[in-house]
């Protein structure tokens, strides 16, 4: 276990974060969710985010991913700043770099699953890769539920739906919120030993917030938030190691 700010001195970098701080309200109401934080995600990693509740977790994921913005401070994609981007051009990054994975799973009703999936490509006027989507299918175990709605799913299915969807476009980087948290033991096991192979196997990189140890014990690599700010790492984690540590912050 270290504690601290993460040295920026490492690998290749699918995005990193630099003296970021993200305030909401003012004045007495002021709360400053992310306080200062220096932190690196490697490609090819599994990262999870872990802290009590309002730690700044989801703001940090957030933030990261382009989807809110810092009050000062950086964020990088590869070697993009964000924040140097027009909301176009920030947009045209999230969609051709980023994969997003939800606890909502935000799946479009009307389209079956297969189309779910295949949807930021249409959006994007990219081409299927038909073996890769295959692929990812058969892993994901959706060969035969490509035809259905997603009321014709059951919430595994549905999350994984929402998982091959942002692969299938292969993102520099998927970031994940909760992504286990709707499911049952044994579809929230086979999503997580999903994502897992997606990074050891086909060098994905994910970083995932989630609040329960054994999710996060799939993950290479965990970081802990507490109060905004960078409250130490993990690497290798155990859900035992985990809840030890969680421990310290009292959840």
């Amino acid at each position: 276990m270290t504690t601290g700010t993460a040295p920026l001195s490492v690998g290749a970098v699918a995005a990193r974060i630099d003296d970021g701080t993200k305030l909401y309200g003012s004045g007495d109401t002021e709360v400053r969710a992310l306080d200062g934080i220096s932190e690196v995600f490697e490609k090819g990693r599994y990262t999870a985010i872990m802290g009590p509740s309002g730690s700044g977790k989801s703001t940090l994921l957030h933030c990261v991913a382009g989807l809110d913005e810092l009050t000062a401070g950086r964020v990088y994609i590869s070697d993009v700043d964000l924040g140097s981007l027009r909301d176009k051009d920030l947009t045209l990054l999230r969609r051709e770099k980023v994969g997003f994975v939800f606890q909502s799973f935000n799946l479009i009703p009307t389209l079956s699953a297969k189309e779910n999936v295949l949807l930021p490509l249409l959006i994007a006027g990219d081409k299927e890769d038909e073996a890769w989507f295959d692929q990812v299918v058969g892993i994901l175990g959706l060969g035969d539920r490509l035809s259905h709605r997603p009321s014709e799913l059951s919430g595994g299915q549905q999350q994984r739906v929402a998982a091959a969807r942002a692969l299938v476009s292969r993102p520099d980087i998927i970031f994940a919120d909760e992504p286990s948290g709707n499911l049952d033991s044994k579809s929230a096991a086979e999503l997580l030993d999903f994502m897992q192979s997606a990074v050891r196997e086909f060098g994905q990189t994910i970083v995932m917030v989630t609040h329960d140890p054994v999710a996060a014990s799939y993950a290479d690599r965990i970081v802990f938030l507490e109060d905004g700010r960078i409250a130490g790492e993990m690497h290798d984690p155990t859900p035992e190691t985990v809840i030890d540590q969680m421990k310290q912050f009292g959840t």
